[in-house]
C-alpha cells in the first residue's frame, strides 16, 4: 500500500483535485469528512467530465468543473480494506468489484491506499 496519502474533502473544488492528481502523478484520492472516508475520486472520474471538452472546447470543461461538486462526482459508499487484511483478500476485493484502488484502514483510521499497480509491483518483487 501507499502510506501517508493525500486526501480531499467535500469543500475542495474539482480544480483542486485535478491539480493534485496532475502534480502528484497519482490516479485516486480518498474524499474524507473529518476522519471518515466518504468517497473516492479518480482521474477517470475527472476525465468523464472533461470528455465534453473534446466536443466543445476548453470552456465547457471549465463550466462543468464550476457547476459540479466533489460530492456529485465522487464514488460514494466506498469499500475499504483493513491494513491487517491479506494480499489475497485485497486482490479478491479489487478483482470481484473491478476496483482499481481501495482505502486502507486501521480500524476507523485511514492509513493508506492500495491499488492494482501496488499488487502488480508486489508480484514482480516475488518473482525477481
Amino acid at each position: 500500500m501507499t502510506p501517508n496519502i493525500k486526501t480531499v474533502n467535500q469543500t475542495n473544488t474539482l480544480y483542486d483535485v485535478k491539480d493534485m492528481l496532475e502534480e502528484e502523478q497519482f490516479h485516486h484520492v480518498p474524499v474524507v469528512s473529518g476522519d471518515k472516508v466518504v468517497g473516492m475520486l479518480s482521474k477517470t472520474d475527472l476525465q468523464k467530465i472533461s470528455f465534453i471538452n473534446t466536443v466543445d472546447g476548453q470552456g465547457l470543461t471549465t463550466a462543468m468543473y464550476d457547476a459540479l461538486t466533489i460530492e456529485q462526482v465522487m464514488t460514494k459508499d466506498v469499500e475499504t480494506v483493513q491494513k491487517t487484511d491479506t494480499i489475497h483478500d485485497v486482490a479478491v476485493t479489487l478483482a470481484k468489484n473491478q476496483f482499481h484502488a481501495l482505502p486502507v484502514m486501521d480500524g476507523d483510521k485511514l492509513t493508506g491506499i492500495v491499488t492494482t499497480t501496488d499488487l502488480i509491483d508486489y508480484l514482480i518483487e516475488q518473482y525477481n
